[in-house]
């Protein structure tokens, strides 16, 4: 979708078809329209290196802020990479209320720094996050997750020399400093890991053991009625 800020058209895209995002505000996924465009004569004086465009959330109305990198100047017109920068991420969401407490803070904490943009801080948290969840999850535990997580790196069919720095970031006893420096991509898939570690860990735990004694709570007799299991 290639997109261009013209000094006589205004906004000229390839086709007149809408593109989407989640809406950080809605949490709807939804089409985009232009709201407010900058003028092109003025940023064909001045050629900055970045473009601020501001699309409306066709779900909502909210205003959604886009950044984009000039790919050149011409002599009337701007063309602009397809790719963008979201200013304002949406919030990530997970049952917090299954995680032990002090792991449920740094997790936040982390998903704050991924919404930010700040992938090496988010990288950093995960770490911490990761040591908080193996301390409660007791003898075996750092095992038994380093297991699920392989488990998840074959279901993703996701290369060895890709997942490295995931591994590193969750399991290394290192210091920060060793940690890769991950781009957009990477901190996306660490945070599906990490998100998949958790929901095996505590998760999925916590559900299947609430069910059980539920059942065992309350069991139904030949009449339809509950009453007590023994």
């Amino acid at each position: 979708m290639p997109i261009t800020l013209d000094r006589h058209q205004g906004l000229c895209q390839a086709t007149d078809e809408q593109f989407g995002l989640e809406c950080p505000y809605c949490g709807v996924y939804a089409h985009l329209s232009p709201q407010s465009i900058p003028d092109a004569s003025t940023l064909l004086k001045s050629k900055p290196k970045h473009i601020g465009l501001v699309y409306q959330c066709d779900a909502c109305n909210a205003p959604i802020f886009l950044r984009f990198a000039v790919k050149q100047y011409t002599e009337n017109a701007i063309e602009l990479y397809q790719n963008f920068i979201e200013l304002e991420r949406p919030k990530e969401r997970f049952p917090f209320s299954y995680l032990p407490k002090p792991t449920e803070v740094l997790f936040r904490e982390a998903l704050s720094c991924y919404s930010n943009n700040s992938f090496n801080a988010f990288a950093s948290m995960c770490r911490r996050c990761a040591k908080s969840a193996f301390s409660a999850m007791g003898e075996g535990g750092k095992l038994r997750a380093f297991d699920d997580v392989m488990v998840a790196q074959g279901i993703a069919e996701i290369d060895d020399d890709s997942f490295e720095p995931i591994k590193r970031v969750l399991f290394d006893t290192g210091e920060d400093e060793s940690l890769a420096i991950l781009n957009r991509a990477q901190a996306g898939v660490l945070l599906e890991v990490l998100k998949d570690m958790f929901y095996q860990s505590f998760v999925r735990r916590g559900k299947l053991t609430r069910a059980i004694k539920v059942r065992r709570l309350f069991v139904q007799d030949g009449n339809g009625s509950l009453r007590p299991s023994a």
